[in-house]
């Protein structure tokens, strides 16, 4: 096992969604009958392994269950049927802010956020300076995080993400609120990782992107997995689809 990163085992994942949904038992007792609902798959016996220092993406159309099968790497959902396991120390950027507390400054979310993500006080102290120079929001550090701009809460968010220092770094879509120079460290950032053994899951729209950055890619359309493999073949099949379609 020691080549995989994770593993997702035939993982299938429903939400309920009510169409009248009773708020209290009192209502349930004047109307006389339970709350209507139907359960909605978003994950659909899904199962596959990401390769160990690989730069994994995840593509499909919305709706196609990506974001759902990220929050469940990161432990954020977890499976009704199914298991991930993770071979590695993993930290996730899923949300722009996600993690901070909007009245405090920069400087205590930095203090903040990287206590939530397991790191000491004494491991931000000594890592704030790099945290503080990729994030690039120095001249506003001390200033309260309801204040930045969504681009900053991500360079922020992003920033003490990788100084976690994990095995495993799962990215959504957020980069893409990212200006290009931002997007440019980010790519170096991959590179670094791949070169130290590190493996990074990322959900992106833009094909040229998943292309650039990952070598392995799984594509889900509907929650069920289509196809699992090599970048390029794979984004080729995908874009393939989008074209029958039209």
């Amino acid at each position: 096992m020691s080549d995989v990163a994770v593993k997702v085992d035939h993982v299938t994942k429903s939400f309920r969604m009510y169409h009248e949904r009773n708020q209290s038992l009192k209502s349930a007792i004047m109307r006389g009958r339970t709350s209507v609902h139907e359960d909605f798959l978003a994950l659909r016996d899904v199962t596959f392994d990401v390769p160990v220092g690989s730069t994994f993406g995840l593509i499909g159309s919305n709706g196609s269950g990506k974001s759902t099968l990220l929050k469940c790497l990161a432990n954020i959902y977890y499976p009704n049927e199914g298991s991930i396991s993770h071979f590695g120390r993993i930290a996730a950027m899923l949300e722009v802010g996600s993690g901070f507390h909007a009245e405090l400054s920069g400087r205590e979310n930095i203090f903040l956020n990287g206590s939530i993500l397991g790191m000491s006080k004494k491991d931000v102290t000594r890592k704030f300076d790099e945290i503080v120079d990729f994030s690039g929001v120095e001249q506003f550090i001390d200033q309260p995080v309801k204040n930045y701009s969504s681009g900053m809460y991500v360079r922020l968010g992003f920033a003490i993400a990788i100084n976690v220092d994990p095995d495993i770094l799962v990215v959504d879509e957020v980069l893409a609120v990212g200006d290009q120079d931002f997007q440019d460290k980010c790519f170096q950032k991959f590179v670094d990782f791949k070169e130290q053994g590190k493996t990074v899951i990322l959900v992106s729209h833009s094909m040229q992107t998943v292309q650039t950055m990952c070598d392995h890619v799984a594509w889900l359309n509907h929650g069920e997995l289509n196809v699992v493999g090599a970048a390029e073949p794979t984004i080729k099949a995908y874009i393939d689809s989008l074209h029958a379609g039209e």
